[in-house]
C-alpha cells in the first residue's frame, strides 16, 4: 500500500478494529487522526513511498518488584496504551537507516560504519546503531529502512519511553527483514544496545515489558537468560483503568539516592560473600541481623528485607492473576507499595524534606479509594524519591480521582490509562 492508499484506508475506518484492540473504542477517532498525522509527518520528510509499513511499541508500567532487578530479583510489570508508532518503508539498496521522530531531529546512521562512540552516548543514534549491530551480531538481517514515528509516552515518567524506542527499531528489521526472532530476544537486544553503544548499565525489564506486552512476570536470577511468565488477565474487561499521577517533583541532584540502593542491596549481600542479594537466603540475614546493622547499617538492612519480600510478593501476584482474583492482586500490590514506602524508603530524599509530592500524592489518593468501598490499589511508581505514582481505579471513578489530583498538582497530572494486551506489532 503507498502513502496515500494507506490514509485512504485509515480514513474510511478500515483500520479502526486494530485501533480498538490497542487503544479502545473510545479512542478510535482520535488514534484514526495521529496515525494520519504521522504517515502524512512521514511524507513532508521523505515523500509519497509504497510498500509503507505500520508499527506500534508500548510504553510500560512496574507492578510490583521495585528496585529488585538489579540484584537478580522478580518483577511484575505491564505494558500501557501509550505507545510509539512508525511509518516505515524497507530500503534494502540503501547504506543508511534514517528515522525522524517527531519534535527531534533526523537520524541518519550509516550501517557501513556501526562502532561503539562514546561521543555518541545518550543519544538516540546510538541506539538505532547498537540495534543493527545486535541484530548483525545475533545471526539476524538487517538493512536500509526511512521511519517517521510519534510517541506519546511522556518522558520523566517511568513509562519508559527510551526502551519503546529501542524496541521500535528492532520490530522494524524483524519485520522488514523477515526475522524468525521473539520479542524477549529484541527486549534483549535492546539491552545491549543501552548497555554497550548508549552508555548506559540499565537491566532489562523495560525492554522486556515494551516488547512482550500485557502482564509479564520476570525472573532475573539468571540475568542473561531472565524466565518470561506472560499472564492473560484484562484488567480492562474488569472495569479498571490505571492512572499515572505526576506529582511534578524535581528529579534533579536524585542520582546518589537511586544510586544508593542497589548499592546498600549489594553491601548486604557482600557480607556473605556474595555479589548479589538473590544469593542470599531470608534465614542468612534474620541470623545475621546484628551484625548487618554493624557493619551496613540499619537503612541497608531494611532495604534487603524489601527485596526478599518483594520476591515473594511478585510470586503471590502472579497467582492472584492467574486466579482472576481483583481483591488478592490490588492487596498485594498495596502491600508492595507500602514496603517501598517504609523498608525500602524511596518515596521521597532525605536532601530535601520540604517536598514530599509523592506522599501527599498517596494520601490524597488512598482518602479517595475509601470513599468508593471497591477494590483498588496505589502505590509509588518506577524509581521514586520524585514524579510519579499508580492507582489501580474502577473506571467510572477514575475522573473523580483526576479532578481531586488534579486541583492540588495541576491540570493535566492525572494521566488515565489501560494494560494493554499487545506488545511490539507490526500492525499493517
Amino acid at each position: 500500500m503507498n502513502t496515500k492508499e494507506l490514509i485512504s484506508y485509515i480514513g474510511q475506518g478500515k483500520f479502526d478494529k486494530t485501533l480498538a484492540l490497542l487503544y479502545g473504542e473510545k479512542n478510535i477517532a482520535s488514534e484514526r487522526e495521529r496515525y494520519i498525522s504521522a504517515i502524512n509527518g512521514f511524507i513532508k520528510h521523505y515523500g509519497e513511498k509504497s510498500g509503507v509499513r505500520l508499527f506500534s511499541v508500548p510504553g510500560r508500567t512496574e507492578i510490583s518488584g521495585n528496585h529488585t532487578d538489579h540484584n537478580h530479583g522478580k518483577v511484575l510489570a505491564a505494558s500501557i496504551d501509550l505507545d510509539i508508532i512508525a511509518v516505515c518503508v524497507k530500503d534494502e539498496a540503501s547504506e543508511f537507516i534514517k528515522i525522524k521522530s517527531e519534535g527531534f531531529p533526523e537520524d541518519i546512521v550509516n550501517i557501513n560504519e556501526i562502532k561503539v562512540d562514546p561521543e555518541r552516548y545518550f543519544t538516540s543514534y546510538a541506539v538505532i546503531s547498537g540495534m543493527y549491530d545486535g541484530f548483525l551480531k545475533n545471526g539476524y538481517k538487517a538493512g536500509g529502512f526511512v521511519a517517521y514515528t510519534t510517541s506519546n509516552v511522556f518522558k520523566g515518567s517511568g513509562l519508559s519511553s527510551s526502551a519503546a524506542f529501542e524496541v521500535m527499531v528492532g520490530n522494524i528489521m524483524r519485520t522488514l527483514y523477515d526475522n524468525d526472532i521473539s520479542d524477549v530476544e529484541i527486549a534483549k537486544i535492546a539491552q545491549y544496545s543501552e548497555n554497550v553503544f548508549f552508555g548506559k548499565p540499565c537491566g532489562l525489564m523495560d525492554q522486556m515489558a515494551c516488547a512482550v506486552g500485557g502482564f509479564i512476570g520476570i525472573d532475573f536470577k539468571d540475568p542473561k537468560n531472565p524466565v518470561v511468565n506472560k499472564i492473560d488477565f484484562d484488567l480492562s474487561a474488569k472495569g479498571y483503568s490505571l492512572c499515572i499521577i505526576d506529582t511534578g517533583g524535581n528529579h534533579a541532584d536524585l542520582n546518589e539516592d537511586y544510586a544508593s540502593i542497589p548499592a546498600e542491596m549489594k553491601s548486604v549481600a557482600a557480607l556473605f560473600d556474595k555479589s548479589v542479594l538473590r544469593e542470599v537466603s531470608r534465614e542468612e540475614i534474620i541470623a545475621n541481623i546484628p551484625e548487618i546493622r554493624e557493619k551496613a547499617g540499619d537503612r541497608a538492612l531494611l532495604r534487603a528485607l524489601h527485596f526478599l519480600n518483594e520476591n515473594e510478593r511478585v510470586d503471590e501476584l502472579n497467582a492472584a492473576l492467574g486466579e482472576g482474583s481483583i481483591a488478592k492482586f490490588f492487596a498485594g500490590i498495596t502491600a508492595s507499595g507500602n514496603s517501598s514506602f517504609k523498608y525500602l524508603q524511596n518515596v521521597y530524599t532525605v536532601k530535601n524534606i520540604r517536598e514530599q509530592g509523592l506522599s501527599l500524592a498517596l494520601e490524597l489518593s488512598e482518602e479517595y479509594l475509601k470513599t468508593i468501598n471497591e477494590p483498588s490499589a496505589c502505590r509509588v511508581h518506577g524509581g521514586g524519591f520524585a514524579g510519579t505514582i499508580q492507582v489501580f481505579i474502577p473506571e467510572k471513578y477514575s475522573q473523580g480521582l483526576q479532578s481531586l489530583i488534579d486541583s492540588v498538582f495541576g491540570k493535566g497530572s492525572t494521566h488515565i490509562l489501560k494494560i494493554r494486551a499487545k506488545g511490539a506489532i507490526c500492525t499493517l
